[in-house]
């Protein structure tokens, strides 16, 4: 287990050492809460029944952003060869370096995400409802971006083959999530939170396993 907090603590050092990619990553989300009201135009009433969707994808597009930094670095200065070699398996080292992304990558979204909500209209209450929202969806989106960014850490151009592999995968994410922010019916969102995190739980328990595949056939 302090194994494992030390891998965790590695990821989160480097994550704070390239400031930027934060920053980066936040100014996407945010940018895109201000740009949709300039193109949509001014009607509340659309923004808001859009905002879901919206927050969804801007999520996912934060995600994509720095997708390449999970292994690509390590596949470079030859770290991963030696998790290879390490006492502790792959796929534990895999897991670890899933909760490090998720905290650097997807809470900095969930943190913003109120105030991007209330930019697109959405009521007060909603907006901090996509907290708890995002919360339970963004593991799955972390744990498929894993997948895809191991798949191609060894492509020369992986960067722009990755977002291809992994849009068909997250599409069920999106539509629970965002089913789950704009349904009429407090039943219908039930049902949505629900599936959204049964996606999650899948997800994140296979990620490892699969991730890490990817990653050793890579390696060969």
């Amino acid at each position: 287990m302090s194994a494992i907090g030390a891998i965790i603590g590695r990821e989160l050092r480097l994550s704070l050492r390239q400031g930027g990619d934060l920053l980066t990553l936040l100014v996407l989300f945010i940018g895109i809460g201000v740009l949709v009201p300039l193109a949509v135009g001014p009607d509340r009433a659309l923004l808001a029944r859009i905002a879901p969707g919206i927050i969804w994808i801007a999520a996912l597009l934060a995600q994509l952003l720095i997708h390449d930094r999970l292994f690509r670095a390590d596949h470079e200065d030859g770290s991963l060869l030696a998790f290879r070699h390490a006492g502790l398996p792959l796929e534990a080292i895999v897991g670890a370096k899933l909760v490090a992304h998720w905290i650097t990558g997807g809470l900095p979204v969930i943190i913003a995400a109120p105030l991007m909500g209330v930019m697109l209209g959405l009521e007060p209450m909603t907006a901090l409802a996509a907290v708890g929202v995002l919360v339970i969806g963004t593991p799955a989106l972390t744990a498929l971006v894993a997948i895809s960014a191991a798949i191609t850490v060894g492509l020369r151009r992986g960067g722009l083959v990755a977002p291809v592999l992994i849009l068909p995968l997250t599409l069920p994410v999106l539509i629970f999530g965002t089913g789950a922010l704009s349904a009429s019916a407090m039943a219908a969102q039930g049902q949505a939170v629900l599936l959204l995190g049964a996606l999650s739980l899948v997800s994140v328990a296979m990620a490892p396993f699969a991730a890490a595949a990817a990653l050793k056939i890579s390696g060969e």
